[in-house]
């Protein structure tokens, strides 16, 4: 009978440091666009931001995105985020980026975390060689490069009460598509 517990205590203790790495992975992402050209401004005005660490991106013809975030106000989580993304053109490989949604004002977070919320129409180039990426969307217009994680370029304004910031992680994808990101919340 003692066998059992302690068989799903030694599983919980395995899991553990797996759960610790896991939640690293928003704090590795946060400190990126810390140290990101003009991105590390907007910590210092914004009421809050999404952070995703990884969306994975891919397509031959017909395409999509997904990856999973959290919500900050205010310096504190409160809640997550889940984008997806379909996309229909011209587009073929893979690829892998972390991305940044900040908030201008509570009006902007608001409006983000109210449920379903869409972007519009989303135009984006990716450069198989540099890794460099130009996005013009309902966020603003935004761009980066990134040789290393420590070395992101980025550059961006508010649009509408947001800003988005990408990082390229990995990956080879050419791209010419049109598409909006959908993101969903739940409260933490």
């Amino acid at each position: 009978m003692l066998k059992r517990p302690s068989s799903i205590l030694a599983l919980l203790l395995l899991a553990l440091p797996f759960s610790l790495a896991w939640g690293d992975e928003y704090s590795d992402a946060t400190a990126t666009f810390k140290n990101a050209g003009q991105s590390a401004e907007f910590f210092k005005t914004a009421y809050g931001y999404a952070v995703f660490p990884t969306i994975g991106k891919g397509g031959v013809g017909i395409g999509g995105a997904y990856g999973k975030g959290r919500v900050y106000a205010k310096g504190k989580y409160v809640g997550d985020t889940t984008m997806k993304q379909v996309t229909v053109g011209f587009q073929l490989g893979g690829q892998g980026y972390s991305e940044i949604i900040f908030f201008e004002d509570q009006r902007a977070f608001n409006q983000f975390t109210a449920g379903n919320f869409e972007f519009g129409a989303d135009a984006s180039a990716v450069a198989i060689t540099a890794g460099a990426e130009a996005k013009a969307s309902s966020t603003g217009a935004s761009a980066g490069a990134s040789a290393t994680k420590k070395n992101a370029v980025t550059a961006g304004q508010y649009h509408k009460g947001m800003a988005t910031f990408t990082v390229v992680k990995g990956g080879l994808m050419y791209e010419a598509s049109i598409g909006g990101q959908k993101f969903s919340y739940k409260a933490h």
